[in-house]
């Protein structure tokens, strides 16, 4: 579904990505870890289409998307969150996942006045999807209350929300478990298997909570220095003497 090939990105001087290669397959989910400075997020920006590579390819479902747009590669289904959730704080929750479904027929203002039958029939679909994500997220009770009062492990469910109003291919998930308390974090843990399962969504995750990566995903990529180390299955990656000399910045053998 994802090929990264040769990543590099350079700001001033300074290499953020290193020669960074891997590919996601198709209805799997994905762990990228490493430690703080390892690159992560900077990849996940080339990815996401916020940042363009210095260098290196991009392919998603079999095009070259290097350098697109966040929002070409959205209308693509290729969508991602944030580690601080960015919800629209004056809003509801149901507003929140109403207002994600792109080209809607009421964002034309003059169909608002000479094809309001059109309209009102696109919202209700649109407001019918959103009370169906809200039942499975399981935030129907806070559906008419003000984003921007949700939980924070509430607003991370509305995160994910957003991505099943897109209908998205691959959601790009930016420390899910960052901020949730464990209730509603084995909550979200369970949402993003089922949709994994159940709905193909594919997923690649940033997370520095080894149990969440542990229990969702295979495989997992660790980087350090804006490259890739290793990847592999969770027990193979941990083991792996590179990665536990990333993250202690010490040798194995000085570590025991």
């Amino acid at each position: 579904m994802l090929e990264l090939d040769q990543l590099v990105m350079d700001f001033s001087g300074f290499r953020a990505v290193n020669g960074c290669s891997f590919k996601v397959e198709k209805g799997s989910i994905t762990g990228l870890i490493g430690p703080n400075g390892a690159g992560k997020t900077t990849l996940f920006n080339l990815i996401a289409g916020a940042l363009k590579p210095t260098s290196g390819c991009i392919r998603f479902l079999d095009q070259n998307v290097t350098g697109l747009s966040s929002d070409a590669l959205f209308h693509r289904g290729l969508v991602r969150t944030f580690q601080i959730p960015h919800e629209f704080a004056r809003l509801t929750t149901l507003e929140n996942l109403m207002m994600v479904p792109p080209q809607q027929a009421g964002e034309n203002l003059f169909a608002n006045w000479l094809s309001w039958g059109k309209v009102k029939t696109g919202e209700a679909l649109v407001e019918k999807k959103a009370w169906e994500t809200l039942e499975f997220l399981e935030l129907t009770h806070v559906a008419n209350e003000r984003a921007g009062n949700l939980s924070g492990g509430q607003k991370k469910l509305l995160e994910l929300g957003r991505t099943m109003m897109t209908d998205a291919k691959l959601v790009l998930l930016d420390e899910p478990a960052a901020g949730v308390n464990r209730t509603l974090l084995r909550k979200l843990e369970e949402k993003i298997q089922i949709l994994n399962r159940d709905r193909g969504y594919t997923f690649i995750l940033i997370e520095h909570d080894m149990e969440m990566i542990e229990k969702l995903c295979h495989p997992v990529v660790c980087m350090a220095e804006g490259a890739v180390l290793i990847q592999g299955d969770f027990q193979t990656v941990r083991s792996d003497s590179r990665v536990l000399e990333a993250y202690l910045g010490e040798t194995t053998g000085d570590a025991a």
